[in-house]
């Protein structure tokens, strides 16, 4: 993985990841490294594999879901933040495309980058999250 600021104001980052790169921990590992604490993320690029989740609203958990082939990422998008711990939380969805034309998407849980991910960060405000009991997940606080 490569990160490089390609501008000031606000501060934008490219990270391009390599052939065998873990996309998720990456993110994060960038997002710390640049101490970022509130941005948008927006990718392309391809994964050998990956595993994505839908989350169960009913019983509150997230159920994977293993992609064992090669996908075109059609679209990643997410969002940085900080939890109400000081953690850096990376929260990302993708959609990739399969050779058949069909897709597979949800929340990203680990994708192995082959041959890359081309992601642009947009440093926003902080922004934080806050467990909502209801949905049981840690939300973005207006």
């Amino acid at each position: 993985m490569k990160i490089r600021q390609i501008n000031q104001a606000p501060r934008t980052f490219l990270v391009v990841f390599d052939i065998g790169d873990e996309a998720a921990s990456g993110l994060l590992e960038a997002a710390r490294a640049q101490g970022i604490r509130g941005a948008q993320i927006a990718a392309i690029g391809a994964f050998s594999s990956a595993r994505v989740a839908f989350y169960n609203l009913a019983t509150k958990v997230y159920e994977p879901i293993e992609i064992s082939e090669q996908v075109e990422v059609l679209s990643l998008l997410g969002n940085i933040s900080q939890l109400e711990n000081g953690e850096i939380k990376v929260h990302v969805h993708c959609c990739v495309g399969k050779r058949d034309g069909s897709t597979a998407g949800g929340h990203l849980l680990e994708a192995h980058v082959n041959p890359t991910l081309e992601v642009v960060i947009t440093e926003t405000a902080a922004m934080k999250r806050r467990v909502n009991e209801v949905v049981g997940l840690p939300l973005l606080e207006p």
